[in-house]
């Protein structure tokens, strides 16, 4: 007999303003114990001294998180100029310093260069895996290893404001897999006076902006009682960029047994697009539009 999962089948998106000196996964842990929740999990992860948008996941919404992971997301950070840092951030031992200031429009002209698709190099202090084992494990034990350059989307990287002659403001759109930390760090190199991030907020991610984000207070003061509740933002929110299509009464029989199911036409759907079916008002099932029918990779159980 298969074992009774712990806690409550509770279903949603919890859009979090992550504070300052936590993890992520902590976050997840507090927010899944304040609802009871039976399973959970975060589209995207922050750094500990970040703070911002974290969009935690709750149950069947569990299954949406690749597609919000995929989103573009914003962030705003200050860029320290003048000092290099192992972990690339205001957290590491200095490595390097250099007094050169560079003025705001050498620093604008710098900045097209990390737009577009490019390639970046994680920082050492990540959870890049090297040879099975965490990059940030391998810098603690001062372990000598390279990592590889990734491909990045970069959608915009703009000059907010310089508030003194050592930090400049930016603001970064970019796709999944980015490392601010790695933005700040090549900067300064190509800058030649090093940088790195003194802080960073997620102002957006996917869907959701940090506006509409609910503190940790928040969750902490309504923990274990049917008031947390309010804070669920429904499943298929971690769907926004997806089509939608409706299924008939019979296409959702078949849909929830995982197979094949009948789906009524949608304007500026098309053959073989990933679209998700909704019947009677809920998120049915996530798949593959092939001429009026879905072809299902992910079913909820709403």
């Amino acid at each position: 007999m298969a074992r009774r999962k712990k806690g409550r089948a509770v279903h949603g998106w919890l859009v979090v303003d992550k504070p300052a000196s936590m993890t992520s996964t902590a976050v997840v842990n507090k927010v899944r114990w304040a609802f009871d929740a039976q399973k959970a999990g975060h589209a995207g992860t922050l750094d500990p001294e970040a703070t911002g948008v974290l969009a935690v996941a709750l149950g069947e919404a569990t299954k949406t998180v690749p597609f919000v992971t995929e989103a573009l997301k914003c962030y705003r950070f200050s860029v320290r100029l003048g000092l290099a840092t192992n972990t690339d951030d205001a957290e590491g031992e200095v490595l390097s310093e250099n007094a050169e200031r560079p003025e705001d429009a050498r620093i604008k002209a710098a900045l097209p260069q990390f737009v577009g698709d490019i390639m970046q190099v994680p920082p050492k202090f990540s959870a890049v895996k090297i040879d099975g084992q965490r990059a940030y494990k391998l810098a603690r034990d001062d372990e000598d290893f390279e990592i590889a350059a990734r491909p990045l989307y970069v959608d915009e990287l703009s000059f907010v404001e310089r508030p003194d002659a050592d930090h400049v403001i930016l603001e970064l759109i970019c796709g999944k897999g980015g490392y601010v930390r790695a933005i700040a760090r090549d900067l300064g190199e190509a800058l030649g006076c090093f940088g790195h991030v003194a802080w960073l907020r997620r102002e957006w991610s996917g869907p959701w902006d940090v506006e509409e984000a609910v503190s940790l207070a928040e969750i902490e003061e309504l923990a274990k009682t049917p008031e947390i509740d309010q804070f669920l933002r429904p499943v298929e929110e971690g769907l926004a960029d997806l089509d939608e299509v409706m299924c008939t009464a019979e296409g959702a029989i078949r849909l929830k047994n995982g197979n094949p199911g009948m789906v009524y036409p949608a304007d500026g759907v098309e053959y073989g697009d990933e679209v998700w079916a909704s019947f009677e008002g809920k998120p049915l099932a996530v798949g593959q539009y092939r001429g009026g029918e879905l072809h299902p990779s992910r079913v909820f159980n709403l």
